[in-house]
C-alpha cells in the first residue's frame, strides 16, 4: 500500500507582538496563547515588526491611517506631518524576496494595526470619522505582490472554521514548495492534483474541474509556467471555506470505495454519521473517523495519498469543530 506524504514543519512570518516581543507603541505586547501554545508545536516562526524595522522605536507614538482606504496614508496621530507610508510599503517590498527565501508558507498578523492588519483597519477620513475598510500598509504591500501566500489575523483564527481553513492552506503552501525544491514536472504537477482531489472539491468544487481542464493539456505547456497558474488557481479555491454539504459530498465519494468491502451494518452507519453530520448534528471528525477505521481494514493505494485525509496534524485537533 501506498505511504501517506508526511507532513512539513512550516515556516511562518508573524507579527512580533504575537510572540510577546514588547514592540508596541506603547512598550507593551498582544501574546497570543494560540500561538505560543498550540501552533509553535507544528510550526516554526519568522517575527516581524515593520514599525519597529522602519525606526518607530518603542515607547513611540502611535500612528494611523488616513484618506483614501485603498490607498491610505499612514500618519502620526499627535504629529500628522510625521508620514511613514513611504517607509512601510518599501520595507515591505524589501521583505519579499527574503520572505521567498526564507520559505514562508503563511502569515500570521496582528488585527487592527496599520501596518498589520488584514482587513476592517479603521482608516480616518477629513472629519475625524473612520471608514473600517482599509488593510495595514505592510500586510496589503505584501498580500499585493504575493497573492497565493495565505495570511490570516490571530483575531480570526480564533473562529474554528477559519483556523482550519488558513492552517490547511499553510500545508498546502508548504507542500507545493516541496514540490518545487524536488523539480517541478509535468508527472509531479499531475500528481500533485491528484492528491488534492478532495480536498479542493470540498472547498470549491467548481474550481476542482476549472483546475482539471487547465491540466488536461499539460503536456502542451512548460511545467514551470503551468504550475505556476495552477498554484495559484489552486489557493484561490482553497480561500473559500468548506461547507458541511461540499464536506458531507466528499466523504460520500470516499465511502464509495468501500462499498464492496463492508457489510451492510457498517455502511449503513457510516452513511448515517455522514449525514448526521451534514445536517449539523455532529462535528466532521465523527464520521471522518470512521471512514480511517475502515480504510485501515480495507486499504486503498489512492485513498492513502489523498491529503483531504490528514491536510494538518491531528493532533492540532481542528476538525473537532467544523
Amino acid at each position: 500500500m501506498s505511504t501517506p506524504r508526511s507532513l512539513p514543519r512550516p515556516l511562518l512570518a508573524i507579527s512580533a507582538c504575537l510572540l510577546g516581543h514588547e514592540v508596541r507603541y506603547n512598550a507593551g505586547h498582544k501574546l497570543s496563547l494560540l500561538c505560543t501554545r498550540t501552533l509553535e508545536q507544528h510550526f516554526d516562526f519568522l517575527p516581524l515588526c515593520p514599525e519597529m524595522a522602519i525606526g518607530l522605536g518603542t515607547p513611540r507614538e502611535p500612528i494611523r491611517l488616513v484618506g483614501d482606504p485603498a490607498a491610505p496614508r499612514a500618519v502620526g496621530t499627535v504629529h500628522r506631518e510625521r508620514d511613514v507610508t513611504e517607509a512601510l510599503t518599501g520595507y515591505a517590498r524589501s521583505m519579499l524576496q527574503p520572505l521567498q527565501q526564507a520559505g514562508v508558507s503563511g502569515m500570521i498578523v496582528m488585527q487592527k494595526s496599520p501596518s498589520c492588519g488584514m482587513e476592517r483597519v479603521k482608516v480616518y477620513q477629513a472629519d475625524g470619522y473612520p471608514a473600517e475598510q482599509g488593510s495595514g500598509l505592510f500586510t496589503g504591500t505584501v498580500q499585493a505582490a504575493l497573492p497565493d501566500l495565505p495570511v490570516e489575523e490571530d483575531g480570526r483564527l480564533h473562529d474554528a472554521v477559519l483556523r482550519e481553513n488558513f492552517i490547511s492552506r499553510v500545508y498546502c503552501h508548504a507542500d507545493w514548495q516541496q514540490l518545487l525544491r524536488e523539480g517541478i514536472s509535468h508527472k509531479a504537477l499531475i500528481g500533485f492534483h491528484s492528491r488534492y482531489k478532495y480536498l479542493v472539491m470540498a472547498h470549491n468544487p467548481q474550481q476542482y474541474r476549472e483546475l482539471g481542464r487547465l491540466l488536461a493539456s499539460a503536456g502542451a505547456h512548460d511545467p514551470a509556467e503551468l504550475g505556476a497558474r495552477y498554484f495559484s488557481q489552486l489557493m484561490q479555491a482553497l480561500r473559500r471555506c468548506a461547507s458541511r454539504g461540499n464536506h458531507a459530498n466528499v466523504l460520500q465519494h470516499l465511502a464509495g470505495y468501500l462499498r464492496h468491502a463492508l457489510p451492510d451494518g457498517d455502511r449503513q452507519e457510516l452513511q448515517r454519521l455522514i449525514e448526521q453530520y451534514r445536517s449539523g448534528q455532529l462535528p466532521l471528525v465523527v464520521p471522518l473517523t470512521l471512514l480511517k477505521h475502515h480504510f485501515r481494514h480495507h486499504p486503498d493505494d489512492y485513498i492513502a495519498l489523498q491529503t483531504y485525509l490528514q491536510p494538518h496534524p491531528e493532533d492540532l485537533s481542528l476538525r473537532n469543530a467544523i
